[in-house]
Order: C-alpha cells, then sequence, then structure tokens
C-alpha cells in the first residue's frame, strides 16, 4: 500500500470492486481498494446473484442491461469464472391489474431499447418452467438475458480486471479515520495513513460509519432478507435444461435453480430492519437465524406456486442483511459540500446494478458528469431531511415490504409523511385539499368533497371530473394554487451577474423583468429549464423545481465564483399563484400599487393587502396569472387574502394535478419529463432561449448540435386517440410498425377534451400531420402529431 492514491475505494464488495475496474479501466490506473476483512465479505458473499432486465426506471433499466453485458466481459478479462447460468427470465402476473402492468412495462421496455423481452402466455410459461403451477396467474414477461451468477466469483472477476489495469486492492485493514485536508482526503487505516484526492465510500452494510466519519449522515438502513435452497427436486434431474429466473408478482417470491435444487427468495411483507447504526466492525461471513414462522404465508404462497418444493427439505437457509436507500435505489455520486466524496451505497441489487453504478461514477469523477441520466440514483436527490432515523426506518420498509407490490401512478404512499407542510396545510385540508408529496414536502393534488377516495389506477382517475372542474375556473374565472413547492435561490453579490451569465445559456433579464433560462452541463445537455428573476436592487433569483433543491445547489457551489452568494430560500419563502382572466381583477383589489399593470414577465415588490410580497407576471397555465410570493409566516395570511379578494370572481383552489393539464394544452415541458440532464437544447427547444453571442458552460456543445446535423430526435405534441386511459411517460411511438421515439409525459387535455402526450421522435416523423401509433397501458392507439400551444397558439390569454 502507497502513502498516496488518486482515487481510494471503501469496501470490497461487488460496487467498491466495479468501482475500482471503472476507474482503472478508464485510465485512473492510480487507485487503491481498502477492505477491512477480505473481498466479499458482508452482503456480496451471500446475494443470491440473480440478474433481470426489469426496473421501474428505465434509466436504472439500461444501466442494469450494462451491467449485464459487461459480465462476460470481466470474465474474459480477469480469467475469472464467474459462473454466469443465462437461464432466461420470467416475470409473471396473477391479477387483471398487474397483467395490464405487465404488458404497459413490456412497451417501456421496447422505448428504451431493451429488445429482448416478450409477452408469454401462462401455458407457455408453464413450459419454460415445468415445475411452476400455472393455477391463478393470466401472462408473464420472458426477457432472454437473466439468470444468475457466482457471487464471490464475480467480486474476485471485478478486483481480477482492475488489477491488470494497474489498480491496488489491500485486504485485511479497516479505515479508522477519515480527515478532509485542502487536497483531499486523509485515509487513517490499521495499517496506516494514505492521502488522496477522492474517497469512495462503498462500505456496504458499513456505509452509514464511513459517512460518519466524514461527518455526513446517509440515508441508508440495513434490512434482513430471506431465501432457501432446497434439496434435490427429482422433476429436474429430468430436464435437460435450466428453469427460468421466475418472479411471481402475487406471491413476493423469486426462484432461480440450485443444481438440482432452486432458491426460493422471499421479499416478505412483515419486514425487519437490522442494525440500523450500522453492521458491528467483527461481522462478515455471518447470517441471522431464520425466522420461518415472519414469512409464513410468503413461503406457503411460494410452496403452493412451485408444488414439488412440498416433497423435498431445506438444504439451506439464507437470513443476511442487506442496505436499502427510502426508495430502494442506489446512493451515488458526489455528496453535496463534501469536495471530492462520493457515494456507491445502498446498491441494493449489487450484482444487477453494480457494472452501471461503477461506469457512472467513474465516468462522473474522471470527466465531470455521467453518460447516463443517473439523477434517479443519484445521492442529491435527498435533502438533510432524510437523516432521520425515523424517516429512513418508515421508507427502507415500505420499499422492502413493496418490493414486488404494484403501485399505481396516482397512488400516495404513507411511510415518511407528512413530513414538511406549507402553514396553510390545516386550512387547505379542511377545505378539502387532497396532497402529495415533493420531496420532503406536500403539495395539493387537487381539492375534493369530503369524504372523497381516489382509487389507485392505471387508468383515469375517479378524481378525473374534479381536476376537470379545476381547469375550467382557471380557464374561465381564478383558479388559487399554493406554490410553496417550487424552488428559489438568491443570488447576491458584487460578481453576482457575471456569475449568472456564465451558468445560465440565456439572456439575463432587465431590472424588474424575469426571464427563462436554460442551463447546461460541460457537454452540452440540460442542467436545469429555470427562470431568472432580477429584482432590480442587486439581487436575483433562481426559481426551478423544488425536489431539485440539493441537486442545483450542488451544480452551484461547484460553479461558484469569489463576490457570489448563493442561498436556498426553501425554508424561508412561500406562495401562491393566480391564474385565469380573472386574476388581474382579484390582485388588483389588494394594493394601490400598479401591480395591475405588470407586463409580461415583469416582477417587483408590492403590497398585497397587508404584506409585502415579491410579484412575478407568469403563470404555466396559459392564462393570464401571476406569481405571489410571501415569508413562510405569511402564508395562511396570504391564502384567506386571495380568497376574499376573489370571492366574486368565481375563485377556485386548484391543485397540481390541473396545472399539469393545462400546461400539456401549451405543450409547456417540465423537468423529469420533456427535460433531463440526458436531453438536449436541440431536443427539447430549449435552445431558442440560449444566447449565442455570449460565453456560458456548455456552449462548445451546444454550438456543435447547433452547426452539425441537428438533433436526432424532437420534442413533439401529440393527439391521441385514447379511450379512458392517458399515457404517462415512455410509452413508445411507432411508425408503420417502426420504434420512432417514445412519449415523455401525457395526460388529458380538459379544454380542449383531448388526450395529449409529449414525446421524443425521430426527427424526420417531427412534421405537423404526422400519423404515428403509440402504446396506452399496452393497447396501440392511434396519435398525431400537432402544432404546438393546441390551446391559445399566440399566447394572448398569458399575455394579456
Amino acid at each position: 500500500m502507497n502513502s498516496h492514491y488518486r482515487v481510494v475505494v471503501i469496501g470490497g464488495g461487488v460496487v467498491g470492486t466495479s468501482v475500482l475496474y471503472h476507474l482503472a479501466k478508464m485510465g485512473w490506473s492510480d487507485v487503491c481498494l481498502i477492505e477491512r476483512s477480505v473481498l466479499t465479505a458482508g452482503s456480496s458473499w451471500h446475494a443470491a446473484g440473480g440478474i433481470h432486465a426489469l426496473n421501474a426506471d428505465p434509466n436504472i433499466a439500461q444501466l442494469q442491461a450494462y451491467t449485464i453485458d459487461l459480465l462476460s466481459e470481466i470474465e474474459a478479462e480477469s480469467g475469472q469464472n464467474i459462473g454466469l447460468h443465462m437461464t432466461g427470465g420470467l416475470t409473471m402476473a396473477g391479477t387483471p391489474d398487474r397483467w395490464e402492468w405487465l404488458q404497459s412495462a413490456y412497451r417501456t421496455f421496447q422505448s428504451i431499447g431493451i429488445e429482448d423481452c416478450r409477452l408469454v402466455t401462462v401455458e407457455e410459461a408453464v413450459e419454460l418452467n415445468p415445475i411452476m403451477s400455472g393455477d391463478g396467474l393470466l401472462g408473464g414477461m420472458w426477457a432472454d438475458r437473466e439468470g444468475y451468477i457466482d457471487t464471490t466469483g464475480t467480486v474476485h472477476a471485478y478486483a481480477g480486471a482492475a488489477k491488470k489495469h494497474g489498480a491496488t486492492v489491500v485486504e485485511h485493514n479497516r479505515v479508522l479515520e477519515l480527515n478532509q485536508t485542502l487536497e483531499g482526503w486523509e485515509v487513517v487505516t490499521e495499517k496506516g495513513t494514505v492521502t488522496c484526492e477522492h474517497v469512495v465510500n462503498a462500505a456496504g452494510l458499513w456505509a452509514k460509519q464511513v459517512g460518519r466519519m466524514a461527518g455526513i449522515e446517509l440515508p441508508v438502513s440495513p434490512l434482513n432478507h430471506h431465501y432457501l435452497i432446497s434439496d434435490t427436486i427429482p422433476a429436474l434431474e429430468d430436464i435437460d435444461f435450466e428453469v427460468p429466473m421466475t418472479v411471481d408478482l402475487e406471491g413476493f417470491t423469486y426462484l432461480r435453480q440450485d443444481q438440482k435444487g432452486v432458491l426460493l427468495g422471499i421479499y416478505e411483507i412483515d419486514h425487519q430492519h437490522w442494525n440500523m447504526d450500522g453492521a458491528p466492525w467483527e461481522y462478515g461471513f455471518e447470517l441471522q437465524q431464520e425466522d420461518p414462522d415472519r414469512i409464513e404465508k410468503e413461503l406457503i404462497m411460494g410452496f403452493e406456486r412451485y408444488p414439488a418444493l412440498q416433497d423435498v427439505g431445506v438444504k439451506t437457509w439464507v437470513n443476511g442483511a442487506f442496505t436499502f436507500s427510502p426508495d430502494g435505489n442506489p446512493l451515488v455520486g458526489l455528496v453535496p459540500g463534501k469536495r471530492g466524496y462520493w457515494s456507491a451505497c445502498a446498491v441494493m441489487a449489487g450484482f444487477l446494478q453494480g457494472g452501471g453504478v461503477g461506469k457512472s461514477l467513474a465516468e462522473w469523477m474522471i470527466h465531470g458528469e455521467p453518460e447516463a441520466d443517473v439523477y434517479g440514483m443519484d445521492i442529491a436527490r435527498y435533502g438533510v431531511w432524510a437523516e432521520n432515523k425515523q424517516y429512513i426506518k418508515e421508507t427502507t420498509g415500505q420499499f422492502y415490504s413493496r418490493r414486488f407490490v404494484m403501485t399505481y401512478p396516482n397512488e400516495q404512499l404513507p411511510a415518511g409523511r407528512p413530513l414538511k407542510t406549507a402553514p396553510a396545510y390545516a386550512d387547505m385540508t379542511a377545505a378539502g385539499c387532497q396532497w402529495g408529496q415533493s420531496w420532503d414536502l406536500e403539495v395539493p393534488l387537487y381539492f375534493a368533497p369530503k369524504g372523497f377516495k381516489e382509487t389507485p389506477s392505471l387508468k383515469r382517475s375517479n378524481a378525473h371530473d374534479i381536476v376537470a372542474a379545476e381547469c375550467k375556473a382557471v380557464r374561465e374565472k381564478v383558479g388559487l394554487l399554493d406554490i410553496t413547492g417550487f424552488s428559489r435561490f438568491e443570488v447576491s453579490g458584487e460578481n453576482a451577474e457575471a456569475w449568472l451569465n456564465s451558468v445560465m445559456a440565456s439572456r439575463l433579464p432587465k431590472p424588474g423583468r424575469a426571464r427563462l433560462a436554460p442551463m447546461l452541463g460541460e457537454d452540452g445537455r440540460l442542467k436545469g429549464d429555470l427562470t431568472v428573476f432580477n429584482w432590480g436592487d442587486g439581487t436575483w433569483w433562481i426559481m426551478g423545481s423544488y425536489y431539485l433543491r440539493t441537486w442545483h445547489m450542488r451544480w452551484f457551489d461547484d460553479h461558484i465564483m469569489d463576490g457570489v452568494t448563493v442561498r436556498d430560500l426553501g425554508e424561508e419563502v412561500a406562495g401562491f399563484s393566480l391564474s385565469g382572466p380573472n386574476s388581474k381583477a382579484v390582485i388588483e383589489k389588494l394594493t394601490d400599487g400598479p401591480v395591475g399593470d405588470l407586463s409580461f414577465m415583469g416582477c417587483a415588490d408590492f403590497d398585497i393587502g397587508m404584506l409585502r410580497c415579491k410579484v412575478g407576471r407568469l403563470s404555466v397555465t396559459g392564462e393570464m396569472g401571476y406569481e405571489i410570493h410571501c415569508r413562510m409566516g405569511d402564508h395562511i395570511t396570504l391564502r384567506k387574502t386571495l380568497l376574499d379578494a376573489g370571492a366574486d370572481q368565481g375563485m377556485v383552489e386548484v391543485g397540481f394535478n390541473a396545472l399539469l393539464s393545462l400546461r400539456l394544452e401549451k405543450s409547456f415541458g417540465i423537468w423529469s419529463a420533456e427535460f433531463t440532464q440526458g436531453y438536449t437544447p436541440g431536443m427539447t427547444g430549449m435552445d431558442r432561449w440560449i444566447d449565442w453571442d455570449k460565453d456560458f458552460v456548455g456552449k462548445a456543445a451546444a454550438v456543435a448540435e447547433r452547426d452539425g446535423n441537428g438533433p436526432a430526435q424532437m420534442q413533439v405534441t401529440l393527439d391521441i386517440d385514447a379511450d379512458g386511459a392517458d399515457a404517462s411517460g415512455y410509452e413508445p411511438v411507432w411508425k408503420d410498425g417502426e420504434k420512432v421515439g417514445f412519449v415523455t409525459s401525457g395526460g388529458y387535455g380538459h379544454t380542449l377534451g383531448k388526450s395529449l402526450a409529449m414525446a421524443l421522435v425521430n426527427t424526420e416523423h417531427s412534421g405537423e400531420g404526422t400519423d404515428l401509433k403509440v402504446h396506452i397501458v399496452g393497447v396501440e392507439r392511434a396519435a398525431k402529431v400537432i402544432a404546438a400551444s393546441p390551446y391559445d397558439p399566440a399566447g394572448k390569454a398569458m399575455r394579456g
């Protein structure tokens, strides 16, 4: 072990060795992995080793596909047998809704380029897995590239391949301390002190402790997980192939062959946390005592699904811990506020996702950005609120117990809620508000009659007519929306304008004005669809998506310059918006200032009733509107003031479900759908806001796109011949049987009475009037490209 390395990776499981391998293969050979025991000690050695294509997040599914492709490569590079058994895999559905979901998921996989899947009947599935009973099943999905590997062999293959590229592996050497220095990090170990520029926490069950060494409280927790290995099953001796990896979604079980027996794993409803503060340092190859009573219901379902198990014994029980995050996805990336400290933790499906995690983190560290859009596993998707132990316990337990439970797009899950609420939350609840969650905050979805309960559904919900009424109120009169759930950053200092000019690709607004502002990464891809306000007193605001607060602040901090202060106002400022033709009449009642004369995209400070507020003349509904920002403590009073003033103007309180419908009718995109860090300005139409005459982050790449052949895909608006269900995202788009794009978001346009979607399609098929096809909940529907902004295309209502 040397005294200095460029990178020190802590943890010798599948994730740590994958990170090491990818760093070394990409040219950073001066890297070292330090393991307190031996490679695989912790979770890796006892993992079931299953590999499969399915994931609810399409971006993570693509990284899983990368990992599957990589496995044979590292076996060849290292010379280490990884025991790869590519048996294929089945995912089975036993309820009508689940079967619908599986058909829809099949189309999603087509959208993201996973072509080796197909739907199968129950009869086909039983032929593929002859020890499975088809009773109660409705259908399934087959994937070619599924199976299992030898977990110990795979870890040693990653490590061996990394060493061939020059990396160092040090075992039996526990890390004792981490100390941040001006140059990077000091890693104090049992065998001496090592300095490095970057440190990677890939410590698995010990991630909590390694985080705390750097003053970081990671939102992770281990939970116990059972599987059993059966004795020999006679039926398996009579067939000349391995049965496929099989997931029974209704039975909470997965199964694969193990020699001439099977491994049956269970995601039990009655979950069990284990050592939430991290595993004991001496723990490594131990297991917890099996607890069949706790998993009795799932075991019974498993033995009924695979009747052959009823006639053989159990050879081995495994009850071992794996580390989970609140949403079950990994925690990967540069930890905000800790320069040079990287997380590669909570990779619950390490042998399936570890390759993609290692690749993305290595690219990020070396090149400044990962190739893929990895927001779904970026550690910055959480804020400090997620460090709370009770929150972690509730959310990780909820994810574990729902691992095979279907979650509907309109379903609100209860764990960790409510956490943060706007001050008017109680009054709005009394008025019928139904709440959703954005980051840590409760946000209004719609207002319903007393006793109303929304039914989870893949199709249009029973709240459809309620949302329609809110949309009608906005279009014809005036709607009041709580906008506490927008992010707000204050930028000040002598170099504030110069800094904003460098990080925003647009022209900056003049004093008293606001402007839409794309923000780009160095590679020219989007980092934000933001709005910049120039308040005219030397301070500026950046407004965007509330749930990106930590993510954006990390970006700002990484690109800050002297003489600039950026402050997150998310705990200080709340607000409401007025939208609709009567909004001007409402606000003019409340001030003697010229707020009613504020021109479109104007902004200024005004007295609204008894409150001093910041007001912007803009709205994403496509109607005349005002965004009114107040101190957090003034939120209740502002709501009452606006409701009183709007009583004779037909004012109705509305939620974000109405906003999503109204913005689709204007072809206004939103982050995480039309705009992501995987897309470019040219693809999304954001290039129309770029100021090409100035220098800004990402300009060279943006110019190359502009002056080249242009983007391969373009954002379009679709009118879909839907029936009772609307597009939501990642549905494939077809032209004459060829896949030409996918939906980015969709819904019902209540004003126009149309099912609408926005989609990225191949440029040659983006012309207005092009006839296409789209799968909606697995059913092919006719669609047509229409002109953008089908409601009020000239924007007269919005501009007043």
